[in-house]
């Protein structure tokens, strides 16, 4: 019989994540160093920002992939959390394009699509891995910025 997953609080999920506790010296640094050190963005995305992690998969992931299908409970929290980022954009400049929901769109629907593909760099040299993480982040920006271009135009 399988024992029960135990739920971490933040604390053990920021050391988890990190190496350090949540506002420790270098934590900046180390979390940097293993999110775009990351042999694919699944890890990526376990080592990113690991405050706003938690909640996003403590409130929105987790609750959603009870009854969803898990990609489809992955982009949704992607989405969320675009929305959350926009609404952040509308609270400092009075207005959004939507751009980071439609770049989370996309930076999901990758994830997504390197998952089913089973596609990782695990066997690349650490430099490799930095440059496929920040490829990835930076195609799917520049592939949702165009969309953003193309419907403000229309």
């Amino acid at each position: 019989m399988k024992s029960p997953k135990k739920t971490l609080n933040l604390d053990e999920y920021i050391i988890r994540r990190t190496g350090v506790p949540m506002g420790a010296s270098g934590s900046l640094r180390k979390m940097l160093r293993r999110s775009l050190g990351a042999k694919s963005p699944k890890l990526f995305w376990q080592y990113w920002n690991p405050i706003f992690g938690y909640f996003l998969g403590k409130y929105i992931h987790s609750p959603l992939k009870k009854f969803l299908p898990a990609p489809l409970a992955i982009l949704l929290t992607f989405l969320f959390s675009g929305l959350v980022h926009d609404m952040a954009t509308i609270a400092v400049r009075g207005t959004t394009r939507f751009l980071f929901t439609t770049w989370f769109f996309f930076l999901g629907m990758g994830l997504i699509l390197i998952e089913m593909g089973n596609i990782s760099w695990a066997d690349k040299s650490r430099s490799t891995r930095i440059i496929s993480n920040l490829s990835y982040l930076i195609l799917c920006f520049l592939i949702a910025y165009g969309v953003v271009v193309l419907i403000a135009d229309l």
